[in-house]
């Protein structure tokens, strides 16, 4: 009845304005009134419905649920984390609540999980209760299919299949031998000469490493190295680096945590965008690789896989797609880069922070290796104190610090905790790199953390920066000869020192974009 008279009220006004002339304006307010009241009680329902359909999705039917902060209706903790630094936030909730924590972003369930204790039961014990992955929107706009690449694949036959093939090729093309040392040797003279043309004047080292490094995983993925003056490919490095910070930042998050986010206009478009650069610059490899490729002969990655999608075209089932070479050689180039560039670069800032201990570095390599001899993966052994150094810069560095987010697989517990089939888990790798019961001084670069009393090296169980369990860093091996190579032949060719008449960086500046990086720093290098 109300809606009627609003309706006619309304065509009278629209379409008879002289009708007013005949109203009977002392039953205006009343109409007012009426309206208003009936409004009030239609807001009223409408929030208290969505308040109660807000609350039944959040309601937790399993017993025992991990405990944790309480969430704003439909955006939940959210805005609680400090999604530049999540690290800290979540450190911050381990304090509070414990070692397993409940959190809510949007109606998305998610469980933190704190302390290496905590994180080898998980990872390793209940590895496979912990090794699926979620969804993740932001990829799937352009990727179209979630199960693209390894990374982000779910856990089952598909993922299984793919990283058997992938952990094997790469091994048939030099992982793990000598062949690839040399390459890697090789790289770093390279490097070497980019940084002798500085001439003692301050740079920022950040995209000669990440060329320099990119170029192993080049090598392998693609067949060749590119130069580091290459326009196109230090374009292409630019775009990777763009996407981790915004992947990594608040509107990756916002974009995982709200997926219609995608669908409006705003700076989380540019996430998109940068996909589709680097979905082109590959897919022109693929493209040319198809071109010139021989069965008979593999080249490279991209050839072994292109042999083993045409062995497997009439299998309905296969996970040899185009699609997925695409996705897979991005994830390999992508994690093949970016932490051990990052690593290398914690690894500068270090040594320049500490010439007490680069010089300490300095008379092991020349006792060891020799001053023109070429570092040799099996020098390690003999060289306890610069293996520690690494180590640390790993450790303090902290370049993965909350890992790539998992989902539990089926219905498990952790540590006497109910967590249902499907539930985001956050390994908090940070709690157990900088836990004051298992490091002597957590938060100061000492290479003593892995040393004996006897100055051998020892690791401790706690260390765990490629993670642990199934989904282990899968460039691991890899990373860790790339870093004793480079690190090795950098501080036997150099001496790394802070610039004069500029501010002294501070290590705790750091940027999140799924790795943890250091600010932006410039250091002077001399020959030595």
């Amino acid at each position: 009845m109300l809606a009627s008279h609003c309706l006619l009220l309304t065509a009278r006004i629209l379409y008879c304005p002289f009708a007013l002339e005949n109203m009977e304006f002392s039953a205006f307010p009343l109409l007012l009134f009426k309206l208003f009241d009936r409004f009030t009680v239609l807001a009223v329902f409408c929030t208290t419905f969505c308040l109660v359909f807000d609350f039944m999705k959040r309601r937790k039917t399993c017993g025992n649920y991990p405990p944790g902060p309480r969430g704003w209706p439909f955006v939940g903790n959210i805005l609680q984390v400090d999604l530049s630094n999540p690290h800290l936030s979540l450190t911050k909730l381990w304090k509070k609540y414990g070692d397993v924590v409940s959190l809510e972003f949007g109606w998305t369930n998610l469980v933190v999980l704190s302390g290496f204790k905590t994180l080898k039961e998980a990872l390793v014990k209940k590895s496979e209760d912990f090794a699926d992955r979620p969804s993740f929107p932001i990829y799937e706009k352009v990727f179209q299919q979630n199960r693209e690449g390894i990374v982000f694949a779910n856990y089952g036959n598909w993922w299984r299949e793919q990283r058997r093939f992938s952990l094997s090729t790469l091994r048939n093309f030099g992982l793990g031998k000598k062949s690839l040392e040399l390459q890697i040797v090789e790289e770093a003279e390279f490097l070497s000469k980019e940084f002798e043309e500085e001439k003692e004047l301050a740079f920022d080292p950040h995209f000669k490493i990440n060329n320099a490094i990119s170029n192993i995983i080049c090598s392998i993925v693609f067949r060749y190295r590119f130069d580091y003056q290459d326009e196109k490919f230090l374009q292409f490095l630019h775009v990777i680096e763009e996407s981790f910070i915004l992947e990594g930042g608040f509107w990756g998050q916002m974009l995982n945590a709200f997926p219609f986010l995608c669908h409006l206009p705003g700076p989380q478009r540019k996430i998109f965008e940068n996909q589709k650069k680097g979905i082109r610059f590959l897919q022109e490899i693929v493209t040319a690789h198809k071109e010139s490729w021989d069965p008979n002969t593999p080249r490279d990655f991209i050839d072994v896989f292109l042999a083993e999608q045409k062995k497997q075209k009439d299998n309905p089932g296969t996970s040899f797609e185009e699609s997925n070479l695409i996705g897979t050689a991005f994830d390999i180039f992508a994690a093949g880069t970016e932490t051990t560039s990052t690593t290398l670069r914690w690894g500068l800032l270090f040594m320049m922070l500490h010439p007490d201990i680069q010089s300490q570095v300095h008379e092991e390599i020349d006792r060891v290796i020799g001053k023109d001899g070429r570092p040799r993966l099996e020098d390690r052994e003999e060289m306890p104190f610069t293996n520690a150094v690494i180590h640390e810069i790993q450790r303090l560095g902290n370049i993965v610090p909350v890992s790539l987010p998992h989902q539990t697989y089926r219905d498990t517990t952790v540590m006497g905790y109910t967590i249902p089939k499907g539930t985001l888990i956050i390994p908090n790798l940070t709690s157990a790199l900088f836990d004051n019961d298992l490091w002597s001084t957590p938060y100061q670069f000492n290479p003593g953390h892995f040393l004996n009393t006897e100055g051998k090296f020892v690791k401790p169980e706690a260390f765990i920066p490629f993670s642990a369990g199934h989904r282990v860093c899968l460039g691991e091996q890899l990373a860790k000869t790339e870093l004793f190579i480079f690190f090795t032949y950098m501080l036997q060719r150099f001496t790394f020192f802070l610039p004069e008449n500029e501010p002294k960086p501070n290590y705790r500046d750091t940027q999140f974009r799924i790795t943890l990086s250091p600010a932006p720093y410039r250091l002077c290098v001399k020959v030595r």
